[in-house]
């Protein structure tokens, strides 16, 4: 099986994590982390730090590695590294999703997550709670 390696940015402000929806293609709907493919000459970290201008023109600062998320697919293994960020600059500005929320530690069961996004939310719950 195919191997799909890549990045996800879990957005924090305020104690919220900002929520994308998929606007195109086989998941178009469901609710993830934005993000997108490692390119072959770059690090996960300038990955996430390059497809969120590219996605939301909005610069962003990588806090920390949160997990890396394993997950079978029908068609192809995702590989996904997912990092807690700040926004340095920019305001989230939607250009490939079709909707975007801020949700709290009790509203992030509230959207259709992707099932490899599922897998992040109660890593990302602990998360909240530690640095409240």
């Amino acid at each position: 099986m195919k191997t799909i390696r890549v990045v996800a940015a879990i957005i924090l402000a305020d104690n919220k994590i900002f929520a994308t929806q998929r606007g195109y293609g086989e998941f178009k709907d469901g609710w993830e982390f934005p993000g997108g493919k490692i390119e072959p000459d770059e690090t996960p970290e300038h990955a996430i730090i390059r497809e969120i201008k590219e996605e939301l023109d909005t610069k962003i600062e990588v806090i920390q590695l949160l997990d890396t998320v394993e997950y079978d697919y029908p068609k192809f293994h995702l590989s996904m590294d997912c990092f807690i960020c700040n926004v340095k600059s920019g305001d989230l500005i939607l250009k490939e999703h079709e909707a975007a929320k801020w949700l709290t530690k009790e509203t992030l069961y509230s959207v259709d997550w992707l099932p490899a996004d599922q897998a992040l939310i109660g890593k990302i719950e602990n998360y909240l709670e530690e640095h409240a």
